[in-house]
This record gives C-alpha cells, structure tokens and sequence, in this order.
C-alpha cells in the first residue's frame, strides 16, 4: 500500500510540474522556439482533436501536408491550425493553400510564409481544457497551487518528523 502510495505522489509530482511547465510556455512563448497551441475547433479533426495542445516549432521550408500553425495571436486574434494542400512561388515568396481536414473546401485566404507561426511537431488530445481552466485565476489555484501546496506541506511534515527523530537520537546519546 505504502509503495502505491509513493507511486500516486511521484505521478502527482511529476502532473503538476508538466502542466506547470506547458502552461508557462502557453502564456510566455519564445519566439523562434517550440510554442504550445490549443486547438478550439473541429476544423482538424480527426487528425487533432478539439481541446487537444499542439506543440509547433518554425521550420525553414514547409511542404504539402503539413500541418501548420499561422495568423495573429492576440487577446483578440486565434491562430489557425490547418494542412497545406498546395504551395507555390510569387516572386520568390511562397504562397500556401490550406484546409482543416474536416471543413469541405479550403481556406479562402492563402497564407505567406511570414504568417506561419511554426508546424506540428506533437499533439497531445484534450489536454488543451485543462491548460485553459489552468489560465483562470481558480483554476490556476485548484490544478497548480492547491497540489503543490499539498506536496509542499508534506515535505514539510517529513522535514519535522526528521529533526524531532535526530532530537531525540541527540537527547537519548547525552543521557
């Protein structure tokens, strides 16, 4: 029982400091690195699911088949994540047509490749809503710091429990 225990806290452990780590990546991306995405359509499925993170990274030449990330993200502008189903050249910048694989026809807008904000490196299915619920102020507080909370004062405990047995050990020794 004992060692289930420690393999639940261990997995605990490493969860909260998974979902802290992709969470600062979502909030504070560097630019030029690998960033974290949520999907929130269906545009792309079954290929990524809704609510699913996908980790992007840029990449010099992106081809047919890809699927890439691209547009504004701001607090007002969602980014795209759709597959490039054709490319071509115009006066040496290239063009790209793209489509989610579950709408029927193409994107009406091509997309330059100064718009691409990187390609899939990984998705990893709805883990996006927990990132999202993690943003919130009491989300972040339930999922992020009432866990570490936990781990932290059980730390603690074991801590104290040590210095009262060397206490102890010390105070048996000088009697």
């Amino acid at each position: 029982m004992n060692r289930l225990f420690k393999t639940a806290y261990y997995i605990l452990i490493a969860g909260i400091a998974s979902v802290a780590i992709l969470l600062a990546v979502s909030v504070f991306p560097i630019p030029g690195n690998y960033e974290v995405k949520i999907v929130l359509s269906g545009s792309m499925e079954p290929a990524i699911k809704t609510g699913s993170v996908v980790v992007i990274k840029p990449s010099d030449n992106y081809k047919i088949g890809d699927i890439i990330t691209f547009g504004k993200d701001t607090k007002k502008d969602i980014p795209t994540t759709h597959r490039i189903i054709e490319a071509r050249a115009v006066e040496g910048k290239m063009l790209y047509k793209t489509k989610g694989d579950a709408n029927k026809s193409p994107d009406t807008k091509e997309v330059r490749e100064k718009e691409i904000v990187g390609k899939e490196v990984f998705t990893i299915p709805f883990l996006g809503y927990l990132l999202e619920f993690a943003k919130k102020p009491i989300g972040f507080l339930l999922i992020i710091i009432v866990p570490a909370l936990a781990v932290a004062g059980d730390e603690v405990k074991k801590i104290w429990k040590e210095v009262k047995r060397l206490r102890e050990k010390k105070k048996n020794e000088t009697v």
